[in-house]
């Protein structure tokens, strides 16, 4: 029988299997069409100290291999996460993994040290990426010097729960950015977060959504996405003793196994779920065949296995 469970940041995962943060809610949302303890791990949308609207509408387009996203990391805020979600998370059968978001680094310390008593939460990821804000995600996440001071700001505040630092391929050297963070303490990299990028519409020769520029997602990127994996585990990763989660246009159990090699231990899937809100519970199961099929014995064994 083939063995698809995962040892990720000291946790025993029933596999690798995780949802993307901002694509499947707070936690309840999808239960409809997932059972979310047949999943590795579950990451919440963003959560910030304060409630956020995001950037005005329209603020999601579909592209021809993918989707442009420009939210702005709108979220209920803090209080109400904390009244209303995580509740929900009381006999979850899945560790879930809060995505924490900030202004300032002081924002994102308190999220985070008001969150980690809670035994719901497993761990935290740390938004230094998201390329749609004006202050905080990406405007952190291109400084190194700043990557490994927020890092271990929050770290520090995490309580032992890992922290997973999410990286934006909006950078020189993507190993530089990734070293830092595992400088600051790190207990996981998760690559890449969207490409900043634009649609047009001819008609009005104006662009389409409402704040110019979105993040691309889907497998339009999922080509660079493996590369940076690879790299990112090569140059840093590996070196440090320390897992990937690869993200970016995962829809197959083709393209888990592909992150995989790269070097990838876990990976998350968030775009696809908009087409096929159960896809990340047909990845779980379909693993299984895959290794049955392929005579695999352990799944983990096939991370970093790029001749």
């Amino acid at each position: 029988m083939s063995d698809i469970s995962i040892d990720y940041c000291g946790l025993k995962l029933k596999n690798p299997i995780f949802t993307a943060s901002g694509t499947c809610g707070y936690f309840d949302e999808l239960s409809d069409f997932v059972e979310l303890e047949s999943l590795g791990g579950f990451i919440t949308k963003s959560i910030s100290l304060e409630p956020r609207e995001g950037n005005p509408l329209p603020r999601i387009v579909e592209t021809d291999a993918g989707m442009l996203n420009a939210i702005g990391l709108a979220n209920i805020g803090l209080k109400e996460f904390v009244e209303k979600k995580i509740p929900l998370m009381k006999d979850a059968a899945v560790p879930v993994f809060v995505n924490l978001a900030g202004k300032t680094i002081d924002e994102y310390v308190e999220v985070a040290s008001r969150l980690t008593g809670f035994n719901e939460i497993t761990g935290f990821e740390l938004n230094i990426s998201c390329p749609n804000v004006k202050a905080g995600g990406i405007s952190f996440g291109t400084d190194p010097a700043q990557i490994e001071k927020i890092t271990a700001a929050v770290k520090h505040v995490c309580g032992g729960k890992p922290l997973i630092v999410k990286l934006t391929p909006s950078v020189t050297d993507i190993a530089v950015t990734a070293r830092a963070a595992i400088e600051g303490g790190a207990d996981s990299l998760s690559l890449v977060n969207t490409f900043t990028a634009m649609v047009i519409d001819i008609r009005t020769k104006k662009p389409v959504l409402a704040n110019r520029t979105g993040g691309l997602s889907g497998p339009a990127i999922k080509p660079i996405a493996v590369y940076l994996v690879n790299r990112v585990y090569n140059e840093a990763a590996k070196p440090a003793g320390i897992p990937v989660m690869g993200l970016g246009g995962i829809r197959t159990v083709s393209d888990v196994i592909e992150f995989m090699i790269a070097g990838a231990s876990v990976v998350s899937v968030g775009t696809a779920t908009f087409t096929n809100p159960a896809v990340t519970q047909q990845l779980a199961e379909g693993l299984e065949e895959y290794c049955r099929r392929h005579r695999i014995k352990k799944l983990s064994d096939i991370t970093g296995s790029l001749m």
